[in-house]
């Protein structure tokens, strides 16, 4: 069955992915597509960290990971559909408290009038001006 995975600003369409319940098994293959994340000897890796897996291997099933029972040991809310083909991975509630005490706008990206893509990050450092507006 294939799942569409939303993992913070990710989005990956996993075509061997399989929903059982809370679980969402993805292909070790295609784990770092999906997330960031890939699987090494020492665990679960995302450039520095690393998280070991259990000793009863309860993410792993052959060569499929359990990314909604890591997500959710990360303490990541998960939300899924009723079928299991739409996975929403969030950052954890503290992270997110974190930064809004620190003031700083979270990043995105958006295009210019010629198409160009513009992220917030690119101006980290510089005083930048940013306007919204809504028309209710």
């Amino acid at each position: 069955m294939a799942a569409t995975v939303l993992y913070r600003d990710q989005v990956s369409e996993i075509a061997q992915a399989s929903a059982e319940g809370e679980h969402l098994w993805v292909p070790v293959a295609d784990l770092e597509r999906a997330s960031g994340w890939q699987l090494k000897p020492e665990g679960a890796c995302k450039g520095k960290a690393c998280v070991p897996v259990p000793r009863d291997r309860s993410w792993l099933r052959g060569e499929q990971f359990d990314l909604a029972a890591f997500a959710r040991h990360l303490g990541e809310p998960v939300v899924h559909d009723d079928e299991g083909r739409v996975w929403l991975f969030a950052e954890p509630a503290d992270v997110k408290r974190s930064r809004l005490q620190s003031g700083e706008a979270p990043d995105f990206a958006l295009p210019d009038l010629d198409g160009r893509l513009h992220r917030l990050s690119d101006y980290r450092g510089k005083k930048v001006l940013l306007y919204a507006w809504a028309s209710w």
